[in-house]
């Protein structure tokens, strides 16, 4: 889904995809999928003078705007206003609630959630949609598939409304950017009502009396913790020892922390087997024979690459171990002239990560000049609550780069404090001697708006030093990014 960690993939090895590009400006670009990826790398190439065609069978903005990013995040917002409302009393605001009501004192209408949640999305496609048109950008609501490396059929209508008219594309450059599907397992087949993916849950009219969420990594925390933030009884089930695995250990046994004292169940080390659905309720057996019954279960266990029908054997382009499109670090696949975006790639599940990779594609195709894509100073958000965001080296791995690693926790920032904020910490690793900012983590309220300023450090190779030296607002949650830097900076020798 939106975060996750880096999948590591080779460069390709065949020999015509050695050295620069030999297409230049003005060629016929055809970029199947339509996603951040898919659109981004249109308009780039649209930019450089080429005529460009856009693929798209399920609607422009792809999963990130329709399904997954823009969708999931609304929800969430919406779920954070209630996670404001319990700092209310503190604040000395009275929110009327009764004993037996719920805890905020408001009630949830999820029919009227997510109908805006959809309309939201919709929105952004047509707006996406329109910047293209606008552009010169041809668009065929279709699926694309290659029957040779520069050859695309673009079949239009969506799959629910069949076949129509063909289209045989030249391509002197073509880019695949067909994203990723939920994962389905085979004993836990989704009914879009009882059994959800992560797509469906956009249908619910009313809050699950009980939800149990499969999978406990990016997808399935965000979820969790927006429905326990909507007050539904929610059970995460883990196969970890803990939420998260995957992050900065602080933060993440701190978000489960706070999701056991917001009162949802967290089973540890519980790998799930099957779910069933038994009228209104449904059954999830566990590994070791227990069973935990809801009235909805949501299966985040993550997602399949989509590279189904797309003629990738026809084209020669190679796949990964995973099923991943192998690509390098300028999006070229195996196959002279064949670049591949997005989480289709397998690189880093990031819609920004996806943005960017097409927009290198295009400049690295189309002979603009152009830098590798460097993931080590991607920065990632957690969007639970609070927000975990991260950037560069973690503190696992600050040994390894002689760094030193300060945490400074929010609680005494006196922003914070007059916020009602008790929950979160700034992590800064920096190395030892010069002090260059070699990574960061953030957890709070709005932690990805604040990483940015960890990550222009990190990527421009600032010192703690220079972070100290810029100035804060006082107060400000910032400010506690400065009070980390200021506690690595290193003395003068005498």
């Amino acid at each position: 889904m939106v975060t996750g960690a880096t999948q590591s993939t080779p460069a390709p090895t065949s020999s015509d995809r050695n050295g620069a590009s030999a297409t230049r400006r003005g060629s016929n670009v055809v970029v199947i999928g339509g996603g951040p990826g898919g659109y981004e790398a249109a308009l780039v190439a649209r930019q450089l003078g080429s005529e460009v065609t856009l693929v798209e069978d399920q609607g422009v903005g792809g999963a990130a705007v329709l399904t997954d990013v823009v969708p999931s995040k609304t929800l969430i917002a919406t779920a954070e206003w209630l996670t404001f409302v319990e700092r209310a009393e503190e604040l000395g605001i009275r929110t009327g609630a009764q004993p037996g009501q719920q805890r905020s004192g408001f009630s949830v209408d999820l029919g009227v959630v997510n109908a805006r949640v959809r309309a939201l999305a919709e929105q952004q496609s047509a707006d996406i949609t329109a910047r293209l048109e606008r552009e010169g950008i041809r668009i065929i609501h279709g699926r694309g598939r290659f029957v040779a490396p520069d050859t695309v059929v673009a079949q239009e209508g969506a799959p629910a409304s069949g076949p129509g008219r063909e289209h045989e594309l030249h391509a002197d450059v073509a880019l695949i950017a067909t994203g990723v599907a939920p994962r389905v397992l085979p004993t836990a087949q989704p009914d879009g009502e009882r059994i959800l993916t992560w797509t469906q849950v956009y249908n619910l009219t009313e809050l699950p009396e009980r939800l149990i969420v499969v999978g406990s990594g990016v997808t399935g925390a965000e979820f969790a913790g927006a429905f326990a933030a909507l007050e539904t009884d929610v059970v995460l089930v883990s196969s970890r020892n803990r939420v998260l695995p995957g992050n900065d250990t602080d933060a993440a046994e701190l978000i489960e922390d706070v999701f056991r004292r917001r009162g949802m169940t967290v089973m540890s080390n519980s790998r799930a087997v099957s779910a069933t659905r038994h009228g209104d309720e449904v059954v999830v057996e566990l590994a070791d024979g227990r069973t935990v019954t809801g009235s909805h279960c949501l299966m985040a266990v993550g997602g399949v690459p989509n590279t189904g029908d797309l003629g990738l054997a026809a084209a020669g382009v190679e796949l990964t171990p995973s099923g991943h499109i192998l690509v390098d670090r300028v999006s070229r696949t195996t196959t002279r002239g064949i670049y591949a975006a997005g989480d289709v790639t397998g690189v880093f599940p990031l819609a920004s990560v996806a943005a960017s990779q097409g927009r290198i594609a295009m400049w690295h195709a189309l002979g603009d000049a152009v830098s590798p894509l460097d993931t080590s100073r991607v920065p990632a958000t957690v969007f639970t609550s609070p927000e975990i965001a991260t950037v560069g080296v973690g503190e696992a791995d600050a040994a390894a780069h002689a760094a030193h690693v300060v945490t400074v926790p929010l609680w005494r920032n006196p922003r914070a404090k007059m916020l009602g904020i008790r929950e979160g910490f700034i992590k800064l690793i920096a190395r030892e001697g010069s002090g260059t900012v070699l990574g960061g983590v953030v957890v709070g309220p709005r932690a990805s708006e604040l990483i940015y300023a960890v990550t222009i450090a990190v990527a421009n190779r600032r010192t703690v030093d220079q972070l100290t030296h810029s100035m804060t607002i006082y107060p400000s949650i910032s400010g506690s990014i400065a009070e980390a830097a200021r506690q690595l900076h290193t003395p003068l020798p005498e």
